[in-house]
């Protein structure tokens, strides 16, 4: 492999610039421009210096002996001043010794991974964790960059495999001394995965809100004050307001951080019946989106009726309270009145929401799990068929397992034949 090399930072003048260095080379390479390299995971201070002698900059280098590094490799660090120059002249006399490169685009990530330091959950956990702009998409980053997910597949790959080596021992050693009828095993194998796959397969949708953002709609008729409620929740004008009815007619997004978790406030045309083309796709898509958002809040004068049924934790409020004078159950994007019981509302049941999510965060993972319950769903329809097909449940058993061996990024195939041989003692 060719030795590696990147601006670990930002772009751009900073008190700190990190290099990153990586491959068979890098230590070589480094001790060439810094002298003695410091012992591994140490550090120390060296100048560094081109091949003519001159020095570059004085710099921090940090030394890692593979396989403990963060891509498994040798890698080497150099912390510079964060000088634009100095980065420069870094990256150029690196690009000046054989067989190295500037790195590609997540390289080094892909490496960890090549190389068994991370498994593909969490390398998408460390992409979601650079992308993170709340706290709770932060933990939830940390979660499944932590490779929790993995260690949790890992322990259903293991029941998998124990189940199919069960029945892959009755059909091909049926002379050893091995369980003549291991449907009863199996079954209960197969069961305890599937609960974990359905528990996790449901907090897939909260997970994945959670890193992409839930949605409220604020929903009513034209004149309701959406738009006022709307600029008074986002704490700036992000809506035009006006006494004119159907002002807004495509649906307006505000993303916010509430109590730490990520929400796009959605402003949605006035629902009426109009004769207006252009109006009446506006209320159409905001019937769509409102209806898919994760809570809507329902701005209803008292009398009126709803524009469709409410669902669990929607917010049905009284508009106007500055000009109705009502108190109960009423809310005023124009004087403030209600809004901050509103967003506490909102926020705890976001919050409680949160609660249930699982570390299986991309629609991926979401379609991996339910591959894997699928297959197991079958493996019990067939084993009521007794022993004759057997056959048949340990080849939907693989498919399983591979189901969720491709969710980690993990394919060995040797580790069935590995549980048969070690559990039973066969072939001896």
């Amino acid at each position: 492999m060719d030795t590696i090399f990147a601006q670990a930072t930002a772009s751009g003048r900073a008190g700190v610039s990190v290099v990153r260095l990586s491959g068979p080379s890098a230590h070589e390479i480094a001790r060439q421009i810094a002298g003695p390299l410091p012992e591994p995971r140490g550090s120390a201070l060296r100048d560094l210096r081109n091949l003519s002698g001159d020095v570059l900059d004085q710099a921090l280098v940090l030394n890692f002996a593979a396989p403990h590094s963060f891509t498994g490799e040798d890698v080497v660090e150099f912390h510079l001043h964060g000088s634009i120059a100095v980065m420069r002249a870094c990256l150029e006399l690196l690009s000046t010794f054989p067989d190295t490169r500037l790195a590609q685009p997540g390289e080094f990530t892909r490496r960890a991974l090549e190389n068994e330091r991370l498994d593909l959950v969490q390398v998408e956990g460390l992409a979601d964790l650079i992308e993170a702009e709340t706290e709770a998409q932060r933990k939830q980053a940390l979660r499944v960059l932590s490779g929790h997910l993995g260690a949790l597949v890992g322990l259903w790959r293991k029941d998998l495999i124990r189940a199919a080596a069960l029945l892959e021992a009755t059909i091909d050693f049926a002379d050893e001394d091995v369980p003549v009828d291991v449907t009863p095993e199996v079954n209960t194998l197969l069961d305890g995965v599937a609960r974990a796959l359905e528990k996790e397969i449901a907090g897939t949708h909260v997970a994945e809100r959670i890193k992409t953002g839930f949605e409220v709609a604020i929903v009513g008729p034209p004149n309701a004050g959406k738009s006022t409620l709307l600029n008074a929740l986002a704490g700036r004008d992000a809506a035009i307001t006006s006494h004119i009815a159907g002002t807004t007619r495509d649906v307006i997004e505000v993303r916010m951080d509430l109590g730490g978790l990520p929400v796009t406030l959605l402003d949605t045309a006035g629902l009426r019946d109009t004769v207006d083309e252009v109006e009446a796709m506006g209320v159409e898509r905001a019937i769509q989106r409102a209806q898919t958002a994760d809570i809507r809040v329902f701005l209803i004068a008292e009398g009126d009726a709803l524009p469709f049924e409410p669902q669990k934790d929607d917010i049905v409020l009284r508009p106007k309270a500055d000009v109705s004078g009502s108190t109960e159950r009423s809310i005023s994007g124009k004087t403030g009145f209600g809004v901050s019981e509103l967003i506490a509302d909102i926020q705890q049941t976001l919050l409680e929401r949160s609660q249930s999510a699982g570390l299986a965060t991309h629609e991926r993972h979401r379609i991996a799990l339910v591959e894997a319950q699928q297959n197991l769903t079958e493996v019990k329809v067939i084993l009521q068929g007794g022993p004759d097909l057997y056959d048949i449940a340990s080849a939907e058993l693989r498919l399983a397992t591979r189901a969720l061996e491709v969710l980690v990024g993990h394919v060995d195939v040797e580790n069935l034949l590995d549980e048969i041989f070690a559990s039973f003692c066969l072939g001896k």
